[in-house]
C-alpha cells in the first residue's frame, strides 16, 4: 500500500507522468531540476528517493532516464467518505488518486468521496457509489451537494424556499435538513459505481 505523499511530491510526480505520457520517455534528473528551478539534481534525487519509498515510482540505478512509475498517482483525489444518510464528522485524507480525467475535467477542486448511506437513492445514488465533486461554495436550487452541517458532511440536494435553505433527501424514508448552518463544499457532477 502506498504512503501518501506531499503536494510538493505530488507535483514532482505529475510532472514525471505528463512528461513520460508526452515524451513515450521518463525525464532525466536535470531536464526536473531545470523544471521546478531547481539549483542542484540532489534536490531531484531528494524527491525521487521520496517517492521510490513510498511505493510510486522505481528508478533504475545508471540509466539516464531509469525512472519509472509504478502505478497511476494522478487524477481526482478520494478525499474520504461522506453519508448519504445522517452527517458524519468531515475528515479529509487522500486514500488514493482515481484516473477519471477521460470522464470528468480534472481541473483543480474537483475530487470524488464515497457514499455511505441511502438517503439520496431516488436520484440513483447508491451507498458505495463514488461522488465526483467540483468545489464551490454557492449552488443552485436543485443541484445536488455535499454539504457540512454543524461540521459534518452529507450528501442531499439543495433546495431554496423563499428566504430558506434546505437540504432535501432524495428518499422518503429521511426528513429535510433545514439551512440554519449549511455549508456548501461542492456539488456533485457525477456518479462513479462498481458492480
Amino acid at each position: 500500500m502506498k504512503k501518501e505523499i506531499t503536494a510538493s511530491q505530488k507535483k514532482v510526480l505529475d510532472f514525471i507522468a505528463d512528461y513520460t505520457s508526452s515524451e513515450n520517455v521518463p525525464p532525466t534528473v536535470r531536464e526536473i531540476a531545470r523544471h521546478f528551478g531547481f539549483a542542484s539534481p540532489g534536490t531531484v534525487q531528494d524527491y525521487l528517493g521520496a517517492l521510490k519509498s513510498k511505493g510510486y515510482i522505481s528508478v533504475k540505478k545508471n540509466f539516464y532516464r531509469g525512472i519509472e512509475l509504478l502505478s497511476p498517482a494522478r487524477g481526482i483525489p478520494l478525499l474520504g467518505r461522506v453519508r448519504a444518510g445522517n452527517p458524519q464528522e468531515a475528515i479529509e485524507n487522500v486514500e488514493k488518486y482515481i484516473d477519471v480525467s477521460r470522464l470528468f475535467p480534472t481541473k483543480n477542486g474537483t475530487f470524488a468521496l464515497k457514499v455511505e448511506g441511502d438517503s439520496m437513492s431516488g436520484s440513483g445514488i447508491f451507498e458505495g457509489d463514488l461522488a465526483i465533486v467540483t468545489k464551490q461554495q454557492q449552488a443552485e436550487d436543485n443541484d445536488i451537494v455535499v454539504a457540512l452541517v454543524e461540521g459534518e458532511a452529507t450528501v442531499k440536494r439543495l433546495k431554496k424556499k423563499s428566504s430558506s435553505v434546505w437540504l432535501q433527501p432524495d428518499n422518503p424514508e429521511y426528513e429535510p435538513i433545514r439551512g440554519k448552518e449549511i455549508s456548501i463544499l461542492g456539488r456533485v457532477v457525477g456518479i462513479i459505481r462498481n458492480y
